[in-house]
């Protein structure tokens, strides 16, 4: 049989609890995927897994061979990576988990990347939200929060701030708020994200402000926010990758700025490997490059006026 392929196919049985989503990602049938791991379970003489009806769970053997199974294809990755037929440069798929914001800032020189590297594919998994590494098959991921989970490298990236944003045509007719609670009076626009989505929290001469604005629109994902926003309908908070080209094309202004909205770092993560493929090397290197040009990038931006639009820097 062929070991490595039966290896592969059994960890990812593990991770998505799912004879049949593997089938479905290899684009197999659930019988053929199963007979991968009947080969495997014959091959070791050990059963791999308890099955039932409605569960599916690892045997003590199965949960031994899982650790060494991965320790394994690690080992043959990093093998391929160094000794291949490409002679060390980077080839190989690497799935990067990025929120919508981030993505359409980084799309271009992603391009551009795997245009220097002949050998690697980039495949962007555009989520608003944390992922699970594992369940996805990320090889890294960009989050805005330090991840709960200690198996994961962390690396610190940059700050990200948000703040509100309108376009011209909302703001010529209803006029920029001066101060947070002045949003109370206007029309906003709320991207939900959890219980406080339209908690608005700013720091400013004051200290802290926190308002509660009202709705009556809003949305899941960010880019329906900005094109609501975009519209002229009323007032987002969206984070500065989001709506930085917006800005300098002086279709969207950002408004309040004595008053800094939310603030998040920004961390590249990826799992623990003790040897880290080097097309994922590559990648992760490549983000923390394009993140500090990214701050530099992010510093300028439009604030609308009382009587003119002018520039911040």
């Amino acid at each position: 049989m062929d070991l490595i392929n039966g290896l592969h196919t059994f960890i990812r049985v593990v991770e998505t609890g799912s004879f049949s989503a593997v089938a479905r990602e290899g684009n197999a049938s659930q019988s053929a995927v199963t007979r991968q791991v009947a080969q495997l379970e014959d091959h070791f003489g050990v059963r791999l897994f308890h099955r039932t009806t409605r569960k599916l769970s690892l045997t003590d053997d199965g949960q031994d061979l899982v650790v060494r199974a991965r320790h394994l294809l690690e080992q043959a990755e990093d093998l391929e990576d160094r000794f291949g037929k490409n002679g060390g440069a980077p080839t190989g798929l690497v799935r990067v988990g990025v929120p919508v914001g981030a993505a359409l800032l980084l799309v271009t020189d992603f391009t551009a990347l795997v245009s220097r590297h002949p050998g690697l594919s980039v495949e962007l998994v555009v989520s608003e939200y944390a992922d699970d590494l594992v369940a996805e098959r990320l090889d890294v991921a960009l989050r805005f929060e330090q991840p709960a989970d200690t198996s994961l490298v962390s690396r610190a990236l940059t700050t990200m701030s948000s703040a509100p944003v309108a376009a011209p045509a909302y703001l010529e007719r209803r006029g920029a708020p001066s101060h947070p609670s002045d949003l109370l009076n206007h029309t906003c626009i709320v991207q939900e994200v959890g219980p406080d989505s339209n908690h608005w929290a700013f720091t400013g001469p004051e200290g802290a402000v926190e308002v509660e604005v009202t709705s009556a629109f809003r949305s899941n994902n960010s880019l329906v926010v900005r094109q609501a926003a975009l519209s002229g309908y009323g007032i987002a908070l969206l984070g500065d990758p989001l709506t930085v080209t917006e800005i300098r094309a002086g279709r969207l202004y950002r408004l309040l700025p004595d008053y800094v909205a939310r603030r998040r770092k920004a961390f590249v993560v990826y799992p623990s490997r003790r040897h880290l493929a080097q097309r994922t090397r590559v990648v992760i290197d490549f983000l923390v490059e394009e993140f500090r040009l990214l701050e530099q990038r992010l510093q300028d931006g439009r604030t609308w006026g009382e009587n003119e639009a002018t520039w911040l820097v």
